[in-house]
């Protein structure tokens, strides 16, 4: 008969911090992770997540005094590198084809966090591309800069840049930091005992335009806390959070109609304490922590969940006093294998 007489429950007792750092390309432009394979969810050590890119500012406008070939920059903040930097105004000069062909030119905030054009190859014609880097297409940015906007023209005689000559469409000719949006993936996903998607990551909700030399996507950044796990000395009676499935039935004539309905129950467990007051466990009451429980301590295999510790405790005459607690997770626990 299998028991879990050798189980072991460990919490997420402490954190170690990692400071703001230059994430993973996956391979997707989708997913990109760190070297940790948890992040804290902890009030005060969640992760920040910092793309490069536009946050505010930044307005692309032909040059108040009309000079050729300017274009003025109103002041703006972006993400640079994982520190929020703030660009004052300023102008750019975009450069003009050797003869009446297409050309594009990327206004863009360099590594340095100064404002640069970045040229792009002249066109056969008067036909723009939308490939980068194609001639008569918008160029391949440096690795680390971040593009504010591009300039569209055609003609090769120096004049003032009209506003129809400015293009400032997120996604398009501009890299902001709030787009695509993404999801934070503070473990990983399993399915089947497969990892469909890596912990201690973010997965953007698109693919990242690969608009930057090397055909690559812009940097993204991230602080967090990766957990340190303790032992609940002593506990027993663990139960995960996991999916149950029921089935409602409606009666129609001659037949009847079923659909199937999930729901996610909380993680309980029984833990017994040295005074309920200043136990370890009990001063993270509230706290949204990482679990790991092993059926057996001897073995590899565990459970991973995380969720927000609840605690209802009791005081006994002549038992030991303990604490009822909860797991109130947002997905599943999931089984890992190694």
């Amino acid at each position: 008969m299998a028991t879990a007489k050798d189980a072991k429950l460990q919490y997420e007792a402490g954190q170690n911090a990692v400071a703001m750092g230059l994430l993973t390309n996956s391979g997707d432009e989708l997913t990109f992770t760190s070297t940790a394979a948890l992040w804290s969810g902890r009030s005060g050590y969640a992760p920040v997540v910092r793309p490069n890119g536009l946050l505010t500012g930044g307005l692309c406008t032909p040059d108040n005094a009309a000079a050729n070939n300017v274009v003025d920059v109103a002041a703006l903040t972006c993400n640079l590198a994982g520190v929020v930097t703030s660009v004052a105004a300023g102008s750019v000069t975009s450069t003009r084809p050797a003869t009446a062909v297409a050309k594009i030119n990327s206004i863009t905030v360099d590594s340095s966090g100064a404002l640069a054009l970045v040229a792009g190859t002249d066109g056969a014609d008067t036909t723009f591309s939308e490939t980068r880097a194609a001639a008569g297409g918008p160029p391949l940015i440096p690795v680390g800069s971040i593009e504010i906007g591009q300039t569209r023209v055609t003609s090769n005689t120096a004049a003032p840049i009209a506003a129809s000559e400015i293009f400032q469409v997120v996604g398009l000719h501009q890299e902001r930091a709030d787009f695509p949006l993404y999801d934070i993936n503070y473990g990983p996903t399993i399915a089947g005992g497969v990892q469909t998607k890596a912990g201690g990551s973010v997965t953007f909700l698109s693919a990242l335009p690969e608009i930057h030399t090397g055909t690559v996507p812009k940097r993204v950044y991230a602080s967090y806390s990766s957990p340190i796990f303790a032992d609940i000395s002593l506990a027993s009676d663990f139960v995960p959070p996991e999916t149950s499935n029921s089935v409602t039935s409606t009666q129609v004539y001659g037949a009847t109609i079923g659909s199937a309905a999930s729901t996610l129950n909380q993680g309980t467990f029984t833990a017994y304490l040295t005074n309920g007051i200043t136990d370890a466990l009990v001063l993270l009451k509230d706290a949204n922590l990482w679990f790991k429980f092993y059926a057996d301590r001897y073995a590899t295999p565990y459970m991973l969940t995380q969720g927000v510790l609840g605690i209802a405790r009791t005081f006994p005459v002549a038992d030991q006093i303990q604490a009822a607690c909860t797991i109130s997770a947002t997905v599943a626990a999931v089984e890992v294998a190694a």
